[in-house]
């Protein structure tokens, strides 16, 4: 079993809860290993789990109507992942998410969570701020698909996240920066041309 360390200080970071709260926070949250290219959620099948990444790397994604792959979100250590669409409203998930590498989540179920939330204002507001933190990384992301060509979103994928691009397959980051692997490794050989 891992330390879940990590776990409590993303917590911790975001709301100070009353040690009941963190401890019934902790006891509805399931350790999990995940084997390298192992799908834990897929299309078809209602995402049951949020899941918080203590060790590894995941990521989501769609394919698309002629059969690309449309990468819609990475996930590392102390970071979230989920089909959210599908958690919050338990619908079918229309995401694959596979870990890219060995992995071990913590992870809580929807109706857990729920009664979390019905449990205590502290829960139900960092459970609210998780929320508004994805709906604005999201956001983000739209915005830079729309108005930015693909160079400065390579760039502004590197620098905002350095660890992870060191990380990633360069066709799941490609997906993700709505490129093709040709061009972003024209992007990375032009930039290292540059230095």
């Amino acid at each position: 079993m891992m330390s879940i360390e990590p776990f409590i200080k993303n917590v911790t970071n975001k709301i100070q809860l009353s040690q009941e709260d963190l401890d019934k926070l902790i006891s509805a949250f399931k350790e999990m290993k995940v084997a390298r290219k192992q799908l834990v959620i897929q299309p078809g099948f209602v995402a049951r789990n949020r899941m918080y990444v203590l060790k590894g790397a995941f990521r989501s994604y769609v394919i698309d109507e002629k059969g690309n792959d449309c990468t819609i979100q990475f996930a590392i250590e102390d970071w979230w992942i989920s089909d959210y669409n599908s958690y919050i409203y338990q619908t079918p998930a229309t995401q694959f998410v596979v870990a890219l590498e060995d992995s071990v989540v913590m992870q809580i179920n929807y109706q857990d969570e729920l009664a979390l939330k019905a449990s205590s204002h502290g829960l139900e507001t960092l459970f609210r701020m998780m929320a508004e933190k994805s709906a604005a990384f999201y956001a983000r992301r739209i915005v830079s698909n729309l108005t930015q060509n693909a160079e400065q979103r390579y760039n502004e994928f590197i620098e905002q996240y350095p660890q992870v691009a060191q990380r990633l397959p360069q066709y799941a980051l490609a997906s993700y920066l709505n490129m093709t692997r040709e061009f972003l490794s024209k992007i990375r050989h032009d930039k290292v041309k540059k230095k």
